[in-house]
């Protein structure tokens, strides 16, 4: 029987990279077909997380749906849930969720706890699941760099193990071609290494530079961006100096086979 994978987000950089990689049949659910990614074979279909209609009809006859998290804005936990119902709606039969390392309801990342509201949901939706925390994106780790080489945040000596693009697309890939061996499980997805911010502004030629809470908000105030993305911003390094990101797991080795990309391998 052949099975149909759902790939949402296919024009993001994870869900492009899943889909270029997945040797299976695979729709690919996105807010803009012109933009899709070419993949030989592959269905594409238009779908916004908070259309609970479009999100369905793209999603009959699928089996298995990846769903990386959306974009993150203030309803970003509400689309979400759309996604789930019309998943379940639709007759899949699991769901494959892209969440954060330390999801929780009280966890310091602000961003986190929309995506334990998310695993909730799902796990309420009686929806086969699983889900990959993943931890923060080595390859971000250079944009985090200001114009003077200073990488500066509230991080203090906490440290974060800090995990490569390529290395979360292998992982989901390996999920899709057998998710009834990885139903009901959550891995966390993570670099070899815990590295302090110090550490990560060596290897990426910049320094860093601790701030004071009251430093980073002004810092960032001439962004000019909403109150709840300011939080985003600042609690990403609060929470790496809570400890909230530190641990390494060997999930990325068991589920492709090989070790997890270090940070200077991501960037050299």
């Amino acid at each position: 029987m052949t099975t149909m994978i759902a790939v949402s987000g296919a024009t993001g950089r994870l869900g492009r990279r899943v889909a270029a990689r997945l040797d299976r049949p695979q729709r690919l659910l996105v807010r803009d077909p012109a933009r899709a990614p070419q993949v030989p074979g592959a269905e594409v279909a238009r779908a916004e997380y908070a259309d609970f209609a479009a999100v369905r009809a793209a999603l009959e006859g699928v089996t298995t749906a990846l769903m990386v998290s959306a974009s993150e804005t203030p309803d970003r936990a509400e689309r979400h849930r759309t996604f789930v119902d019309a998943a379940a709606a639709a007759g899949v039969r699991h769901v494959v969720y892209t969440s954060f390392v330390g999801a929780a309801p009280d966890a310091t990342f602000t961003l986190a706890r929309d995506h334990w509201a998310t695993e909730e949901h799902i796990r309420a939706s009686g929806l086969g699941f699983t889900f990959l925390r993943d931890n923060l994106y080595a390859d971000f780790v250079p944009l985090m760099v200001g114009d003077d080489g200073v990488i500066r945040g509230p991080g203090g000596a906490g440290r974060a193990a800090v995990v490569a693009q390529d290395d979360i697309a292998d992982a989901i890939v390996a999920v899709l071609r057998d998710p009834a061996a990885h139903a009901g499980r959550t891995y966390d997805l993570t670099g070899p290494q815990a590295l302090t911010f110090a550490e990560m502004a060596e290897v990426v030629g910049a320094r860093f530079h601790h701030e004071t809470l009251e430093e980073a908000y002004a810092s960032r105030a001439r962004y000019g961006a909403p109150g709840w993305q300011v939080d985003a911003w600042v609690s990403t390094y609060t929470a790496v100096a809570a400890g909230e990101m530190s641990t390494v797991d060997p999930a990325i080795e068991q589920l492709t086979g090989r070790p997890a990309r270090t940070l200077a391998e991501v960037v050299g």
